[in-house]
């Protein structure tokens, strides 16, 4: 499906057969206008909202997608959501049916104005449904079943990935981490990414091998690697080394090819999708 012109960036993973992921990339289609250049597709994100509707568009229309994505309103939280045979419609979220779990009042169930569920991961075995995560920094993190009959995806902002968004995700699956593989899509990369006290001090009260991830800079600031935070927690929840793929990416530096909010502040948001093909 995709080729060097295309305006985004395939899963560098051993795919599954009938599996597809990648990330799309600033430029290269797209109707926004700077400084959200040009294939901007967050709605929240300050641009004009027909442009980003046309982007959405565009790229279901380049990517031949079979139905239109399933966005999130994401929180930065640990909440995961499946969708069933019906796409955009979420059927259980965090192992409860949608219904059952809207019922609690809880907060961090429902959805907005638009229908679109609150929450930071989604997860699917249907045919043809569409998952999508937004980042402009924040690591995307694919899975899928080495059989290829379940995918998911996460995004995991540094909140997310240490309040557990990811075994949040692999919990919701069906398919044993044994039985995954993983993809980690563009993020903040280890040497332009620096953080805080408070962000050090999360991942390290759940982790004393956290701390590896961090390297000092200036007093209470460090340079964090949320890649090897990631393939840390993805390694203890189950999933081999030899099934995790990709890592080698930065948001931060790579101005061309994506957008970042710790490097423009005022920019766009990058797409993640990720599908199982139906049987022809």
């Amino acid at each position: 499906m995709a080729t060097g012109a295309d305006p985004w960036l395939a899963a560098d993973w051993p795919a599954p057969s009938g599996v597809t992921a990648f990330t799309t990339l600033r430029h290269g289609a797209g109707v926004s206008l700077p400084p959200f250049d040009s294939f901007n597709f967050g709605l929240n994100s300050g641009d004009d909202a027909s442009a980003v509707r046309s982007n959405r568009g565009s790229l279901a229309s380049l990517a031949g997608l079979p139905t239109p994505p399933c966005w999130l309103r994401q929180v930065h939280g640990t909440q995961v959501v499946r969708f069933g045979e019906t796409a955009g419609h979420p059927s259980s979220v965090n192992g409860k049916t949608w219904h059952e779990a809207s019922d609690t009042g809880s907060p961090h169930v429902g959805v907005d104005n638009g229908g679109v569920p609150e929450a930071d991961a989604s997860v699917t075995a249907a045919p043809g449904v569409v998952l999508a995560i937004l980042t402009a920094d924040c690591l995307p993190v694919v899975f899928a079943a080495k059989d290829g009959r379940e995918v998911g995806a996460a995004h995991a902002g540094w909140r997310g990935l240490a309040g557990g968004v990811l075994e949040a995700t692999i919990a919701a699956m069906a398919t044993p981490a044994t039985q995954l593989q993983a993809w980690l899509g563009p993020a903040a990369g280890p040497e332009a990414y620096e953080v805080g006290a408070e962000v050090r001090e999360a991942f390290i009260a759940g982790s004393t091998q956290a701390a590896a991830a961090f390297v000092a800079t200036r007093p209470g600031h460090w340079k964090v690697d949320l890649y090897a935070l990631a393939r840390q927690r993805l390694l203890a929840a189950g999933i081999g080394a030899d099934s995790i793929h990709g890592g080698g990416l930065c948001t931060i530096s790579d101005a061309a090819r994506f957008y970042s909010h710790r490097r423009d502040q005022r920019t766009g948001r990058m797409a993640t999708l990720a599908w199982i093909h139906a049987p022809r």
